[in-house]
C-alpha cells in the first residue's frame, strides 16, 4: 500500500496501527507511510527490532507445534494482527488437520485479509473484537461454532498485553479467558519488558504514546510472570523468546536481554 488514500474505514491516518507496524517489522505488504514511518522511528531506538519481531514470530510456531503435540486441537489467537507466513491455523493444521483457530482483532486491515484468507477454511475465523472486552469474544458467534469449551483450548497473547494499561487490568483480562477454559487449557504468552534495558522500553514506550494507535507498557520479569496466575509455567519458564525452547537451526543470541520480549507457556492448574 503506497499512501493513505482510499484507507478503510475507521482506519486513523495520523496514526500508526499496531498490527500494521508488525507486519511492516515482518516484511509485510498491508501497511501505510504513517506505520513505516513509526517502524523506522522503532528502528533509529532499537536497530534489531525486525529481528525481535522475527524472532517472536518463530516463538508462535513453536509454542503451537508445543501445544498441538500436548493435546490441543482448539486456539484463540488475540490480537492476531495481519496474516503472513506461519499463520497459527496453518501451524496447527499441518501438525493436526482438524486443529480449529480463532483469531481476534480490531485492526480493520487485520480483519479484512484474515477474512479473505480465511474463507475457504471451515477450520478458522476472526472475530472483530477488542482484547479489552472478553465476554464479547467468548460470546462471538466465531467462538460458539468453533471452539468447544469442553475439551482443552490454547489462548495465544503474543506481543498484545503490553498494549493494555495497567488501568486496563491486563490480569483482569487473562483471568477472564482462564476462568472460561476447561481443564487442561493453556496459556501462551510474549510480553515487552524493562527488565534489561529499561532506557529502550522507556524510548519505545514514548514512541507509542505519540505516534501510534496504542501505548505500550514494559513490564517486569515478575509482573510478567504474574499474568499467568493460575498457570503452571512448563520448561524453560519464563525465558526471552529466542530461550523457548529453540529449534536447533534457530538462532539464540549471545546476550538474550537483547531480545527484550518475554515468552512463556503455561497449563492451566486444576
Amino acid at each position: 500500500m503506497a499512501d493513505n488514500d482510499g484507507l478503510p474505514q475507521g482506519i486513523d491516518p495520523d496514526k500508526a496501527s499496531v498490527a500494521r507496524m508488525y507486519d511492516a517489522m515482518l516484511g509485510g505488504q498491508h501497511n501505510f507511510p504513517i506505520d513505516r514511518e513509526a517502524l523506522a522511528a522503532f528502528t533509529a531506538i532499537d536497530p534489531q527490532v525486525r529481528t525481535l519481531a522475527r524472532a517472536n514470530r518463530a516463538f508462535l510456531g513453536r509454542a503451537v507445534r508445543f501445544l498441538v503435540e500436548a493435546g490441543v486441537r482448539q486456539f484463540i489467537d488475540l490480537g492476531s494482527g495481519i496474516p503472513t507466513q506461519g499463520n497459527v491455523h496453518e501451524v496447527a493444521q499441518a501438525a493436526s488437520p482438524d486443529a480449529r483457530v480463532v483469531y481476534v482483532d480490531s485492526d480493520p486491515v487485520a480483519v479484512a485479509h484474515s477474512t479473505a484468507l480465511l474463507a475457504d477454511n471451515p477450520g478458522a475465523d476472526i472475530v472483530d473484537a477488542d482484547i479489552r472486552r472478553p465476554a464479547d469474544i467468548l460470546s462471538s458467534p466465531q467462538v460458539r461454532k468453533l471452539i468447544d469449551f469442553e475439551q482443552p483450548v490454547a489462548v495465544l497473547m503474543i506481543t498484545i498485553l503490553h498494549f493494555i494499561t495497567p488501568e486496563e487490568n491486563p490480569a483482569g483480562i487473562v483471568a477472564a479467558f482462564r476462568d472460561a477454559l476447561p481443564e487442561g487449557s493453556w496459556l501462551a504468552l510474549t510480553h515487552a519488558t524493562n527488565q534489561d534495558r529499561p532506557d529502550t522500553a522507556a524510548a519505545v514506550g514514548q514512541l507509542y504514546r505519540s505516534k501510534a494507535t496504542s501505548p505500550v507498557t514494559a513490564r517486569s520479569r515478575g509482573e510478567i510472570r504474574d499474568l499467568f496466575d493460575g498457570f503452571d509455567l512448563v520448561e524453560p519458564d519464563l525465558v526471552y523468546v529466542p530461550l523457548w525452547r529453540p529449534a536447533p537451526d534457530d538462532h539464540v543470541p549471545e546476550n538474550p536481554s537483547e531480545y527484550w520480549v518475554y515468552a512463556g507457556v503455561g497449563r492451566k492448574r486444576t
